[in-house]
């Protein structure tokens, strides 16, 4: 049963925090252009030319463009002006899924070279990290979608999984690989039917290492339809490193279906999500966790589904909105079994994230039992 708790938004529907001002502008020192000789009567004026337009750009935009909260050095882009490995060599029909799954498994600093324009490649096969790999990075650019073509899901660690190499003794909290995807399009992929370590994650599936997405979109992706503790139609994590959090900056998640967490799902994972965009996804599953009788269980956390015992969610700069759940927390579906996790929710806004089953009182969109009350600094709560 959840535990109810006041309302704690501000009359205005926020609470109002000073906004973080940037460096002072660099000074620009002034300069004398040369002297031009004056043209001769008899010379001939030449028409200057009109500059070249610039091509626009084709590279996808992803996040709140207005999100401003700070982000952490492990939440900042990976540097890959110097790719490990480069997919393709100038053209859409050398960007397949083998060349990604064979880049993948190698591991390091991965770039695409498929073209100027956007290209979407169909996977065939589920892309798979080694865990023997200290750190891979995939970056499409802004230009390149990963799409599972509702068939299967696009990529996966899990460092307790022994077909992917068994490294350590402590699989569950060893600190590689650290797995990094930024400007990329994940869609189309779906898990369904696939119930190892428990289900969920359409399109990516994480355990143990590290862990960071920034500068992407989900699209589209599914998992299960049914299960009480399954869910992540867009991604799923169990277990980090040091338990140190997941970081999300700069991404949106749309479209997601799964019994639990329509875009994001996780059992004793924290979550930093910053300037981001959350919408249009679903928890459809329908009994709630543990699942009343005669039902399947799920349907709770229509965008995001974190449970298990320690962990943290702090949400900053970013917007949750038209998410939807059957049962709890049509937004946030937030269960701290011992009541030692937390959450934050820092200049953002929560907007018509119905719950059709229950959500905690004062806190529109959200099922919410942990440590005291959640913490909300600047953000708007609305139905």
């Amino acid at each position: 049963m959840s535990r109810l708790f006041a309302p704690i938004i501000a009359t205005s529907g926020c609470l109002a925090l000073a906004a973080c001002g940037g460096g002072e502008p660099r000074r620009q020192t002034a300069m004398t252009a040369p002297a031009t000789p004056a043209a001769s009567p008899s010379s001939t004026p030449t028409k200057a030319k009109a500059p070249k337009k610039k091509p626009k750009s084709h590279r996808f935009q992803a996040g709140n463009p207005n999100g401003r909260a700070p982000i952490p050095a492990d939440g900042r882009p990976v540097d890959t002006s110097r790719p490990t490995h480069v997919i393709g060599n100038g053209t859409p029909r050398t960007c397949t899924s083998a060349a990604v799954v064979a880049a993948v498994a190698r591991g390091g600093v991965i770039t695409f070279d498929c073209g100027p324009g956007p290209v979407t490649i169909t996977m065939t096969a589920t892309a798979k990290v080694r865990n023997s790999r200290p750190r891979v990075v995939l970056d499409g650019g802004g230009l390149v979608t990963l799409s599972g073509a509702g068939k299967r899901r696009i990529l996966y660690m899990n460092t307790c999984d022994r077909a992917q190499g068994w490294t350590t003794s402590h699989c569950n909290d060893q600190p590689t690989p650290r797995l990094t995807v930024q400007n990329l399009r994940f869609t189309g992929g779906d898990s369904t039917g696939d119930k190892a370590e428990g289900g969920g994650g359409g399109a990516i599936f994480v355990r143990g290492g590290r862990f960071s997405i920034i500068g992407s979109r989900f699209e589209r992706n599914r998992c299960d339809a049914t299960g009480p503790d399954l869910g992540g139609a867009a991604v799923r994590v169990l277990d980090q490193s040091r338990d140190l959090p997941v970081h999300v900056v700069g991404s949106t998640f749309t479209g997601g279906v799964c019994s639990n967490g329509g875009a994001l799902s996780s059992i004793g994972t924290s979550w930093t999500i910053l300037n981001s965009a959350l919408s249009g996804n679903r928890a459809i599953g329908r009994g709630a966790n543990p699942a009343r009788g005669g039902t399947p269980g799920g349907g709770s956390g229509g965008a995001l589904y974190a449970d298990g015992n320690r962990f943290t969610v702090r949400i900053a700069g970013t917007i949750v909105r038209d998410n939807r759940a059957n049962e709890g927390g049509g937004a946030i579906f937030f269960v701290s079994n011992d009541l030692t996790g937390t959450l934050a929710i820092d200049h953002s806004r929560l907007l018509a994230n119905p719950s059709a089953g229950f959500e905690t009182a004062g806190l529109p969109g959200i099922f919410y039992r942990g440590a005291g009350r959640p913490r909300l600094t600047t953000s708007t709560l609305r139905p």
